[in-house]
């Protein structure tokens, strides 16, 4: 008895769902959308009100474009931003991106490099809520939602992994600070711990709590520098002094050695978990039939 085989799809529905048309279509609007949340932030940054309103209006509608996107086009559900197990896994990842940056300042306070000089008034930790916001959802999407998804469908993990911890770390030198070693850092810490966070749960959710956390941390808390962006005042008044390998520069602490151990070692971790879960997905040239 003869094998009837399917007929290939038409060309159109093809080009259509290729992995790239879906990065530009999908990945193209998200980061314009990104772009225009920082620019109202900035724009709105003398009113905290606005400049938070703001935020949250546009990730909220970067979300809603994702799921739309995903539900209609890509005809599938929205399994990587499911409500079952949101408040669990975002919970855990707020507390373990604060946990983390606590924890390299904590050591260079035992070094003598972080010292604290005194308190602002609880109101300074506001601000920083719409750019912890802004970036911890709209960066999720894109890097995690949007590139390491589609590239894993065809690629695989372990090259999507490369793939889009690369791109995430490069994109950071566009930042006013943004250095080459501070690129390479992040894309090597924070790109694999964030990738892990979505390979473990195969959501969206650990990730966006560990990069939310950690910004604000870093900004609100300790008035550290973002990723090379411009430092504001937070709740502490501190100097810092000590060697560039250990305080991050003009970059901030992502661009330290020990940010690089504690993160990288919390990502090592997450990824052998998604190892032993059975969560990674061979290119499609070792998949069998």
């Amino acid at each position: 008895m003869k094998d009837v085989s399917q007929p290939k799809p038409a060309l159109w529905l093809r080009i259509v769902h290729f992995p790239l048309t879906r990065l530009i279509l999908l990945g193209g609007p998200v980061f314009y959308m990104m772009g225009m949340s920082n620019g109202f932030m900035q724009k709105f940054s003398k009113s905290t009100l606005l400049s938070l309103g703001a935020a949250a209006g546009m990730a909220a509608l970067g979300l809603v474009f994702y799921v739309v996107f995903v539900r209609f086009y890509e005809r599938r559900p929205v399994s990587e931003l499911s409500i079952p197990g949101m408040g669990r896994e975002l919970g855990i990842g707020l507390l373990i991106g604060a946990g983390l940056y606590t924890g390299c300042v904590l050591i260079l306070m035992v070094l003598g490099i972080y010292r604290i000089e005194g308190l602002n008034p609880l109101t300074f930790m506001v601000p920083a809520v719409a750019m912890a916001l802004s970036s911890g959802i709209f960066e999720e999407l894109i890097f995690r939602g949007v590139l390491f998804r589609i590239v894993e469908e065809s690629l695989g993990s372990w090259i999507s992994l490369v793939v889009s911890s690369l791109v995430f770390g490069l994109v950071h030198l566009f930042n006013p600070a943004g250095t080459l070693l501070g690129a390479i850092f992040i894309s090597i810490e924070a790109g694999l711990l964030l990738a892990a966070a979505y390979m473990v749960t195969r959501r969206l959710w650990l990730s966006i709590g560990f990069h939310m956390s950690w910004n604000y941390t870093q900004s609100a808390i300790f008035s550290g520098i973002v990723s090379g962006s411009d430092a504001d005042p937070g709740l502490i008044k501190s100097t810092i002094e000590g060697p560039i390998a250990l305080t991050g520069g003009s970059f901030g602490l992502e661009s330290s050695l020990i940010a690089f151990l504690l993160c990288t070692t919390t990502g090592v971790v997450l990824l052998i978990m998604a190892v032993r879960k059975g969560n990674i997905t061979p290119p499609f040239w070792a998949r069998k039939n």
